[in-house]
């Protein structure tokens, strides 16, 4: 049997760092060297001695995704090379590149990343430091990541985003966090500044910087825990507020695990959306909102606790359901019963999708009994009650219980429905 021979890969992504040709081990020169065409951003192609690399140079459109497929069909045969800053599977241009012609086509060879060296210049264990990216990202993103006593390390998009993470810090309780920027890694113009976040003062950073958080609560600020169920007080809310306990015991139902996605049928407040979502970052939720200024309520929930990929619908439900995404699963804390919500919910899931519906009312708890008897699933109720002061003794005041219908959806049922769609019933 003639073995397989693999293809040569079509582009060589070189990662390069701020100080340019000379920091490039000889492999990566040699790549470069090789190239008949270099793709790059302006600042990266710089970096490229024209006596060493005479290849064409091209520098990358705005917006960038969506240009990727074009040029590499553009320069296809010829030897095409990328560069990218510093590791450029990290947070870099070479992800879009193996998601755009597959990991055999690409050959990549990193530099050390910004990450790698900021965790040099500060001790800090690299495997214990939390990264957030906000290039191309909102800000908001950040709060997600604050915990007492965590380090976590910012990607900057610019100047500016020094002085923009340390008033997100003071504002979400979080001002006696230690910052130090750190620009030009890796050159010999490098320089490193620090200070507390509630009186930064220092002026725009260079474009080319990193910013370290040491994170430190304010003592009266409101404590947020990395589980769901955090404290009622942290979401503005009208009322229509999935309590704590109940939060808690409705995400341990729903189950999130890394890169699924959520539909939060009822949004009310966005906490069941908010609190799926910060289990993981690459979880995804769309929230479904008939009321609009409940709907904006939501958006501004979902900033403020750092999930701002939060994506809102503002519409009535079952029909503002049509074209999201094949959800991985469901809650329904609201509507349920008008006319085809849950159909329509049920449908959608595919084999393993999980559904769960929370109810106060007589009227939808016999609705969710009719589909726990057809179904199955696991059908409970959860009642919450509260120690208020009674006179000068204690007692306890009761909180309308919730039913609730949590339930995974087999393959059995998905091929049941698939048959009695195509027998027309």
């Amino acid at each position: 049997m003639t073995p397989t021979i693999p293809a040569p890969p079509q582009v060589t992504v070189v990662g390069i760092g701020a100080d340019g040709w000379p920091g490039l081990p000889e492999g990566s020169r040699a790549a470069l060297r090789a190239a008949g065409t270099v793709i790059g951003g302006p600042r990266q192609l710089a970096l490229l001695p024209d006596e060493e690399c005479a290849a064409e140079r091209v520098a990358w459109p705005s917006p960038l995704r969506p240009a990727v497929p074009g040029l590499l069909a553009r320069y296809a045969g010829r030897r095409l090379a990328v560069l990218a800053s510093g590791d450029p599977l990290f947070y870099g241009i070479g992800r879009t590149l193996i998601e755009t012609a597959g990991a055999g086509a690409v050959r990549v060879l990193p530099h050390p990343s910004s990450l790698s060296y900021a965790c040099a210049r500060l001790g800090w264990p690299v495997e214990e430091t939390e990264t957030v990216t906000l290039v191309g990202r909102p800000a908001d993103r950040l709060a997600a990541a604050l915990h007492d006593g965590r380090r976590v390390l910012v990607l900057s998009a610019g100047a500016a985003t020094p002085a923009e993470v340390a008033a997100l810090l003071t504002d979400r309780g979080y001002g006696p966090s230690r910052l130090t920027v750190l620009e030009q890694l890796g050159t010999e113009a490098e320089a490193a500044y620090d200070g507390a976040a509630a009186t930064w003062d220092h002026g725009p950073a260079d474009p080319l910087n990193v910013i370290a958080v040491d994170c430190r609560r304010d003592p009266g600020a409101l404590r947020l825990g990395a589980v769901p169920g955090l404290p009622d007080a942290a979401y503005e809310n009208d009322g229509q507020l999935t309590k704590r306990h109940v939060r808690a015991a409705t995400l341990a139902a729903l189950a999130p695990a890394p890169g699924e996605l959520l539909w939060d049928v009822g949004g009310g407040s966005g906490s069941i959306g908010v609190e799926w979502l910060r289990t993981h970052p690459s979880c995804r939720a769309y929230a479904v909102e008939r009321d609009p200024e409940r709907a904006a309520r939501i958006g501004r929930n979902a900033a403020r606790l750092g999930v701002p990929q939060l994506t809102v619908v503002t519409g009535p439900a079952p029909d503002a359901l049509a074209g999201l995404p094949t959800p991985d699963a469901v809650f329904v804390g609201g509507g349920l019963t008008a006319p085809g919500l849950l159909d329509r919910c049920w449908a959608a899931l595919p084999a393993g999708g999980r559904l769960v519906a929370n109810t106060v009312t007589l009227e939808s708890e016999a609705l969710l009994a009719d589909w726990y008897r057809r179904h199955g699933g696991d059908l409970v109720k959860l009642a919450v009650a509260h120690a208020v002061p009674v006179g000068g003794f204690t007692g306890w005041r009761q909180a309308m219980p919730v039913t609730q219908w949590s339930v995974t959806k087999t393959a059995a049922a998905v091929a049941a429905a698939a048959a009695a769609e195509d027998s027309g019933l």
